[in-house]
């Protein structure tokens, strides 16, 4: 049996969270869901976990603060220290109010710029990476569904078929991969 890829394109956001319903209802494992936007609400139904990523952020951020803090000190304490109306540069400690701004701004600065390499990664979207959009009518109008009979073992994709074509399903396409 040739593992197969099924993709359900519905119209309308409520009817692929409906088909979704019915696919998990029936013991089926939808793989991924494909749409112009956002849809609220379908991450619960077809079982994708919480991510990450805040926790990516924060350590993004720790390592820029650490990097602020580390420059500021090799710059202003040790490499070129300067006593500049009375404020004595040879303790870090004693000038840390007047490096907050600067702190602050490079955790932001790393913190957004892994998070926007971690995002394209982790899509596989940077440069060079294949894209993995099934019908190009996703990004404009169409929602999908896409379920893997090798991630259905006891489904054939008869039977998620079947099962497909008794929702509001515009139409279903298959693929052998």
């Amino acid at each position: 049996m040739a593992n197969k890829v099924i993709y359900a394109v519905y119209e309308d956001p409520e009817q692929l969270k409906d088909g979704a319903r019915k696919l998990v209802s029936n013991g089926i494992k939808v793989k991924d869901t494909f749409s112009p936007f956002p849809i609220h609400g379908i991450d619960p139904i077809i079982g994708v976990k919480r991510t990450r990523l805040g926790i990516a952020a924060f350590m993004y951020g720790i390592t820029g603060t650490c990097l602020a803090t580390l420059g500021i000190w090799y710059f202003n304490v040790f490499d070129w220290p300067m006593d500049i109306g009375g404020k004595p540069n040879w303790h870090y400690y004693q000038n840390v109010p007047a490096f907050i701004p600067v702190t602050f701004e490079f955790t932001v600065l790393c913190a957004a710029h892994g998070m926007a390499l971690t995002y394209l990664i982790r899509n596989k979207t940077l440069p060079g990476m294949p894209a993995r959009n099934p019908d190009p009518r996703s990004t404009d109008d169409k929602f999908i569904i896409e379920v893997r009979t090798g991630d259905n073992h006891g489904h054939s994709a008869e039977e998620i078929t079947g099962l497909l074509r008794t929702t509001a399903v515009f139409e279903i396409n298959e693929r052998q991969y």
